[in-house]
């Protein structure tokens, strides 16, 4: 557990330095995101985003197990 949370206070930490260049991405702004702009509403569901996300932690995951 005590491992767990050092790597996730490492990966804050470097997004944090690293935050600049993250918003250039265009991640939330993909195919598949839904964004609903009305006068008194904005909805937005980043659905390929999220996929997109999960499936670069989840190879980060599995490499670091091997």
């Amino acid at each position: 557990m005590r491992r767990l949370l050092i790597v996730i206070g490492v990966l804050v930490i470097l997004a944090g330095i690293l935050w600049p260049w993250l918003v250039r991405l265009p991640l939330g702004r993909l195919p598949g995101d839904i964004v609903i702009d009305r006068p008194n509403l904005k909805v937005f569901v980043p659905l390929t985003s999220m996929l997109v996300v999960s499936l670069l932690v989840t190879v980060l995951m599995w490499l670091l197990r091997r």
